[in-house]
This record gives structure tokens, C-alpha cells and sequence, in this order.
């Protein structure tokens, strides 16, 4: 678990990495009692088979130095070993911290590559559009903002892919722990974060294109530019907290009757 913090730590654009790390924990450790009490049914034809898969993935990719790997394979070895000790059930009623661990595992270089570039494309198109029917100086080259006497460039980072990312981890665990019983209102919830985090992302671009604007580049790039990030998950996360109450009036048994 150190070697994962100082790799999560490494890598800014997954930092929150370590947080799901701790969250898996957390999550194993509230379900501790359903897995220690679920039907004592091994299953060492099909766990072994898992274990040591996951054994040589990870044996690979610690080799390799290649992260999706080394993180991945800890799904099929904890999955294995579980099945071994205690077989089928307690693999059952821990699921979710098993599926939880994907969320640790860093995107491939290849999608982050192939969505980075139209992310970052859309963002600037609504920015300068957004600005300038506000009636801003604003205008746009590519990714390259111009305001003012500024000229901003909507870099990677700026293009919220791993914002999204982040957000789909809290948004799922927020669905997991609210266990609501409608399969709309989950559906909802589910199509709903990926927007939401795109939303935010804008806003959080908007606000760093006037911070500079009226304050200059050097308030633009500097502390705000980083608490924006802050702001950013929490707007988003607001959002959709916002969204499940909504829901959960909007779809509650006889909602509509008197309507």
C-alpha cells in the first residue's frame, strides 16, 4: 500500500488515486462482518486459478513498471483469495470494495490521449462563446484563449477528463451508501455524473478566463488557479446531491397522483 501512495503521489492527474485506496479500505472494513458471516462455501477450483493469474499480472507489471497492471491485478487476487478461504458468498457480499479498486487504476495513455484533445476543443468553443455574449473581449485559436490583453491556453490538465474521472468514483460510492431502490433514479443518477463534471469543469474555466481578466495572470495562475480544482469537486458534487433529492421527490410513490 506505501509503494501505491508514493505512485499516486507521483502522478498529480492521480491523486486521487490514494483517496480511493482509503476508501477502499474503509469499504472492506464496513463489510467485514457481511463477508466473515456469509455461507462458508470455498472455492478453490475457481480461486486458485484467479489468485495466481493476478499473481503473475502483478508480478508483470511491478516488472514492467506499468501501473494499470500492478494496480489491476489486485481485483483477481483478492477475488481469488476470497474464494479460497471462504468461497462464492463472501465474494458476493464484498463485492462493491472489489469493483471499488478499478477506480484506482490510472486511464490508459491512449484514451486519456484520444479524449484529452476534443475535450479541451469544447471547453474553449463554450468559454469564449459564454464570455463573449457577455460581452467580453474574448476570443479563440484552437485551445488558446485571448482576453484582454491575456492569452490563456486550455491545457490537458484543463480538460477535466480526470476530474470526470474522479467524480464517477464519489458519484458511485454516493449511490452505493444512498442505496436508492429505484432503478430510474440510479439510471438517472449514473447518466448524470459525466455531465455534470464537464458542467462544472466549464465553470471552473470560465471563473479561472475572468479571475485573470480582472486580477491579473498572476492570481489566474496561481493559488486560485489551484483551488479552483477544489471548487470544482465540490460544485460537482453539490450537483449532484442537488440532483438525488430531486429525484427523490420527483419519483417517491404517488408523486404524481395529485398532479
Amino acid at each position: 500500500s506505501s509503494r501505491l501512495l508514493l505512485q499516486f503521489a507521483a502522478f498529480e492527474e492521480h491523486a486521487h488515486g490514494a483517496n480511493v485506496l482509503v476508501l477502499v479500505a474503509w469499504l472492506f472494513w464496513q463489510k467485514r462482518s457481511a463477508i466473515l458471516d456469509a455461507a462458508y462455501k470455498p472455492n478453490p477450483a475457481l480461486g486458485w486459478p484467479l489468485f495466481l493469474s493476478g499473481l503473475l499480472i502483478y508480478i508483470g507489471g511491478r516488472a514492467l513498471n506499468i501501473s494499470i497492471l500492478e494496480i489491476g491485478s489486485q481485483i483477481p487476487v483478492l477475488t481469488g483469495a476470497l474464494l479460497i478461504l471462504a468461497g462464492g458468498p463472501a465474494v458476493r457480499a464484498g463485492w462493491f470494495p472489489l469493483f471499488y479498486i478499478a477506480f484506482m487504476i490510472p486511464l490508459p495513455g491512449v484514451l486519456v490521449d484520444a479524449l484529452t484533445v476534443p475535450l479541451k476543443e469544447w471547453i474553449s468553443v463554450i468559454t469564449t462563446n459564454t464570455l463573449y455574449a457577455f460581452g467580453y473581449p474574448i476570443a479563440r485559436n484552437g485551445v488558446m484563449i485571448t482576453i484582454g490583453q491575456y492569452e490563456l491556453l486550455v491545457a490537458d490538465a484543463c480538460s477535466g477528463l480526470h476530474s470526470m474521472f474522479s467524480l464517477s468514483a464519489l458519484g458511485i460510492l454516493f449511490m452505493y451508501l444512498t442505496a436508492r431502490a429505484s432503478i430510474l433514479h440510479n439510471a438517472i443518477m449514473l447518466a448524470s455524473i459525466l455531465p455534470i463534471a464537464f458542467a462544472a469543469n466549464i465553470v471552473r474555466v470560465i471563473i479561472l478566463v475572468l479571475i485573470t481578466y480582472h486580477l491579473g495572470d498572476e492570481m489566474g495562475q496561481g493559488f486560485l488557479h489551484g483551488s479552483a480544482s477544489i471548487v470544482l469537486l465540490l460544485m460537482s458534487l453539490g450537483f449532484l446531491l442537488l440532483l438525488d433529492i430531486a429525484l427523490v421527490r420527483l419519483l417517491r410513490p404517488g408523486a404524481h397522483k395529485h398532479a
